[in-house]
């Protein structure tokens, strides 16, 4: 027996947006904060994940952003060292510096570290786009706060997309979602169309590393099950209505957790329910996690994402819900946005 049908309530007229980025690193993401040994097996699996991922994509006709770090998109360590930019990071802590770890890493398994192959399936599935997660996995909010090493670093990942891939990166995912507006000005400068903003509940403020402390953690772990965060749907608009128009963040989907397992009918529930409130209001819907998140439990992960899917394929086919990549929606948003105001 089907769903009674959801009144349209939508303030702008348009169809909802429903979108999912990525946040696609393999090692370089975690390589600061787990050691290598403790998530081996993830890592591995993340190159059966990655596939699978797109064969729900295809399948539900979604358009998905994978916010790449551009080392993930090499094939090695020697070709890292080639294209190292001329001016690094010189990060305070020195733990934070990845090329100090490519100078004598733990491993040199190549299935931890790089996925040009990955990359290249993910270009041939189609409503795909391969975006930014800097080249290095930058930080820009730890100290010293350099703009002219954080240019040189998301210059550095434009080059290799178009050098290895023939792409123009578009949308923009900043690491640990620590930016200024001075990062989001360059990256304006640089060519980017969209960036992945943060949610506005104070728990998901941009911060360094040592100032998300446990408050904040313990906040965002209640809020995936619990309604604790408001405002996680966002309207339609571009502020100042230039680029790179902020495609905020709605909600981190958490993988699956053993510890919390009668918890995860409350985590899909509260998702399928802003997906239908986004539908039923016009409003953006943004959904984000890492590959490497499904690396255990993957089947689990998967039947739940599937099941956030289907509540997408029944809010297209009810309120004419889109699937849009980060870049698509920013574009569509500005484009709306120039016409209303003419």
């Amino acid at each position: 027996m089907g769903m009674e049908p959801i009144e349209l309530r939508t303030d702008s007229g348009r169809a909802a947006i429903f979108t999912i980025s990525l946040d696609f690193e393999l090692f370089w993401g975690v390589r600061d904060v787990i050691p290598l040994s403790r998530y081996e097996d993830r890592l591995r699996t993340v190159h059966v994940a990655v596939p699978r991922m797109l064969d729900l994509f295809r399948e539900y006709g979604i358009r998905a952003t994978w916010a790449t770090v551009g080392f993930v998109f090499m094939e090695s360590f020697d070709e890292l060292q080639a294209r190292r930019p001329t001016l690094l990071p010189a990060y305070r802590n020195p733990a934070f510096c990845p090329y100090r770890y490519s100078d004598a890493p733990v491993s040199r398994e190549r299935a931890f570290h790089f996925a040009p192959e990955l990359v290249q399936q993910i270009l041939e599935t189609p409503g795909q786009e391969v975006a930014s997660h800097t080249l290095s996995h930058f930080y820009c909010l730890e100290e010293p706060r350099s703009l002219d090493a954080f240019r040189a670093d998301l210059q550095g990942a434009l080059d290799v997309a178009r050098d290895k891939f023939g792409i123009r990166l578009k949308s923009l995912v900043f690491p640990r979602n620590q930016f200024s507006s001075a990062h989001a000005k360059v990256a304006a400068e640089l060519g980017f169309v969209a960036l992945r903003g943060n949610p506005e509940a104070w728990m998901y403020a941009a911060r360094p590393w040592a100032e998300a402390g446990r408050a904040e953690r313990a906040a965002r772990l209640l809020d995936a099950y619990l309604p604790i965060a408001r405002g996680l749907l966002h309207a339609q608009e571009s502020t100042g209505g230039t680029w790179p128009v902020d495609v905020k963040a709605s909600r981190f989907l958490r993988a699956h957790s053993p510890t919390l397992r009668h918890l995860e009918p409350l985590k899909l529930r509260r998702i399928r329910k802003e997906i239908r409130r986004a539908a039923c209001d016009g409003r953006i819907y943004h959904l984000w996690w890492h590959p490497h998140n499904f690396g255990a439990d993957l089947e689990v992960n998967l039947e739940g994402l599937r099941s956030i899917l289907e509540t997408f394929q029944e809010m297209k086919e009810r309120h004419g819900m889109r699937s849009l990549s980060m870049a698509g929606a920013a574009e569509e948003i500005l484009a709306s946005n120039r016409v209303e105001a003419a």
